[in-house]
């Protein structure tokens, strides 16, 4: 079996659209789900949300946002 090295060196020889179609294939395999982060998120998300209806949450109107970015 080829190591990463020697694939690598294979897939510089493609194409640059043919690299890029080899690298969404990539990382969509790598890109599975994880039921315990998914957890993790999902209760950070209510703790948040939470905070936010309470008016625990220090927030920022969108406009203030965008000017100091812009």
């Amino acid at each position: 079996m080829p190591n990463y090295e020697d694939i690598y060196h294979q897939a510089n020889q493609l194409p640059p659209l043919e690299k890029l179609h080899l690298a969404e294939l990539l990382l969509a395999d790598l890109d599975t789900p994880d039921p315990e982060i998914d957890t993790i998120w999902r209760d950070e998300a209510q703790k948040r949300w939470q905070a936010y209806c309470a008016g625990e949450l220090k927030t920022v109107n969108y406009e203030a946002v965008m000017k100091k970015y812009k």
